[in-house]
């Protein structure tokens, strides 16, 4: 059976689909797969491992996300929504975000390429990042995208390309601090600890009074931007973060005798719940909390930006992967599939801070009934660590069986690893449709072609980067 043409929306279709609204995540999988499988998206032969993205469920998400922030805010204030790039940056993905209301929230110059790309205006971007270069600044600031400042040193240049190159910029730019609030339950993704290499350390001697003299000496600066949050970071440190933000804001606007911070970027980092069914995120009971412990942030004196990624896709996505032997060892069952590190970094080297669920399925994508055994789930890159789950209790699983990775929408195809040469699977974006299920492509698979045309022999082919490839309208030059 030929695969279908999936660029174009809506033109594989199966039997049996439904609102995401009404049904369970468990049946929604269950129609996604089936017709994944009818259509060959997913096949033992030619394509044992794909990637899925309920772009239903994705709007419903973003919908709750948006109404939270306005329910939130009096009338006239406002709330700029950028999804986090680094969450899931293929071009498709960020076009859909975009379609939904959503800008972007970039961290390289590959970002801001893919966002333009997208077809996201530069006034909805925001460029953060801890080490952007003078040519990055550049092309940003010509452009009119929204930059934070990580430091005194890079303040220092954007001060200097202002006057030199684009005195006129129309960029919004403010200065990432960091309040020092604590670290989470994964110190690795924590960004407000005593010694983050993120934004200015607020509490550390000197910086608060440098800060102040930083926006009094440039009327330009018009906002603060602190990213507090991250998996595993409780709320109340949240708040305590964002209170001292805005009494920093508000100190340099008593200083200046007039407004001057108009703007407040929180950042993202709401933790997602990875060990439940429910996919929702809970962002009316986030917007009240912060409503309640920062009452000030919703006053309507600062026109708000959030930067979540996680929280907007993680329980939309999930990996179907073939199991393609099994074998004993040790008294213990291990499940060799297609699916390991190379799609799922993170839960193999870091698994007690990054466990996800894993789902037994029959070859037909059914729940698979069968006594329950310990299993080793790896996946096929050559080093002992590469297991997506360890000592799991699951169905029995037998080659040719499927077994489903969940919550997988958010960083785990941006943090793909390319250990053996193992090829890229397809992402594909499954909608409901009149009859059935819909796909299209958010990432072709990746063929042998492509990946020798990625790792050339001929090394004089190597291109300088040209900045000026991508325009402002995010077309090709």
């Amino acid at each position: 059976m030929a695969r279908p043409d999936l660029e174009r929306r809506g033109a594989a279709v199966a039997r049996g689909g439904q609102r995401v609204s009404e049904t369970v995540p468990a049946e929604r999988r269950r129609q996604i797969i089936s017709a994944a499988l009818e259509h060959r998206l997913l096949d033992a032969a030619d394509a044992p491992l794909a990637a899925f993205m309920d772009l239903d469920g994705i709007a419903e998400n973003v919908a709750a996300l948006q109404r939270a922030f306005a329910e939130s805010l009096p009338d006239g204030a406002g709330a700029q929504h950028a999804f986090a790039v680094k969450a899931h940056s293929e071009i498709p993905m960020l076009r859909y975000l975009h379609s939904l209301g959503m800008g972007c929230e970039v961290a390289s110059e590959g970002e801001l390429a893919q966002a333009l790309r997208a077809g996201v205006a530069p006034e909805r971007i925001v460029f953060d990042s801890p080490a952007k270069s003078v040519h990055e600044l550049e092309w940003a600031l010509s452009l009119g995208a929204a930059v934070n400042a990580d430091n005194f040193q890079e303040l220092d240049r954007i001060t200097r390309i202002r006057e030199e190159l684009t005195p006129e910029s129309a960029s919004v730019i403010g200065i990432r601090v960091n309040p020092q609030a604590g670290v989470g339950a994964i110190a690795a993704m924590s960004t407000a600890g005593e010694h983050s290499k993120f934004g200015i350390p607020l509490r550390d001697s000197g910086n608060r009074a440098q800060l102040v003299d930083a926006y009094l000496e440039r009327p330009w600066l018009s906002r603060l931007h602190a990213h507090i949050g991250s998996q595993g970071f409780p709320i109340e440190l949240v708040v305590e973060g964002l209170n001292a933000v805005i009494d920093l804001a508000e100190e340099i606007d008593e200083r200046a005798g007039e407004r001057r911070v108009v703007s407040i970027d929180i950042g993202g980092g709401l933790a997602v719940d990875f060990a439940g069914e429910e996919p929702r995120t809970n962002w009316a009971g986030y917007a009240a909390a912060l409503r309640q412990g920062a009452p000030r942030l919703f006053s309507g004196d600062y026109d708000l930006v959030t930067e979540f990624g996680r929280s907007v896709l993680a329980k939309f996505g999930f990996i179907a992967a073939y199991v393609e032997y099994t074998k004993e060892a040790g008294g213990r069952r291990i499940a060799i599939t297609h699916a390991g590190a190379q799609v799922a970094m993170r839960t193999t080297f870091m698994p007690e801070a990054w466990p996800i669920r894993v789902e037994a399925r029959n070859a037909d994508g059914s729940p698979k009934i069968a006594p329950a055994e310990v299993h080793d789930v790896a996946g096929p890159c050559c080093f002992a660590g590469d297991l997506v789950a360890r000592e799991r209790e699951l169905p029995r699983l037998d080659p040719g069986d499927i077994v489903t990775l969940l919550d997988t929408g958010a960083y785990y195809a941006s943090t793909g690893f390319r250990y053996n040469s193992l090829l890229e699977p397809g992402i594909y974006g499954a909608r409901s449709a009149e009859g059935g299920i819909a796909f299209e492509t958010i990432r072709a698979p990746e063929t042998l072609t492509a990946l020798l045309a990625r790792t050339p022999d001929d090394t004089a082919s190597v291109e300088t980067p040209d900045r000026s490839r991508v325009s402002t309208a995010g077309e090709a030059s």
